[in-house]
């Protein structure tokens, strides 16, 4: 993985959007092709990660682990492990993971109601 300079133009203007743009915040933390989507599953309770899976066939193993742990890190989802054999695993929302339900469920009521005729449940 290429190491970012971290006293580049982009990077200082990122973080000046960041500070300064709460939409560029949000995306920051939910951006992404499946973390809304992992949000979503969630947002219907505890999930361990072969649900999580089951749930979002097309998510390879990889950009799931890699995402689970991006919204951990975010503070979005909490990962519960108990110290049994075999392992269980667990992922929750967080109280602050579950303050985004409504930007989903917004996401979802949206695509419910597009006119274009696109999406079909």
């Amino acid at each position: 993985m290429t190491a970012i300079k971290e006293t580049s133009t982009i990077q200082e203007n990122k973080q000046y959007a960041l500070e300064q743009c709460p939409v560029t915040y949000v995306m920051e933390k939910i951006g992404g092709y499946w973390k809304p989507i992992i949000i979503y599953h969630l947002s219907q309770g505890d999930k361990r990660y072969s649900e999580l899976k089951r749930a979002i066939p097309a998510v390879t193993e990889k950009m799931l682990i890699q995402h689970l742990k991006q919204l951990e890190a975010d503070g979005l989802v909490i990962r519960e492990a108990k110290p049994v054999v075999p392992p269980f695993v667990t992922y929750r929302l967080s109280t602050s993971g579950k303050g985004l339900m409504p930007v989903i469920d917004a996401m979802a009521n949206w695509a419910f109601k597009d006119g274009s005729g696109t999406y079909k449940k």
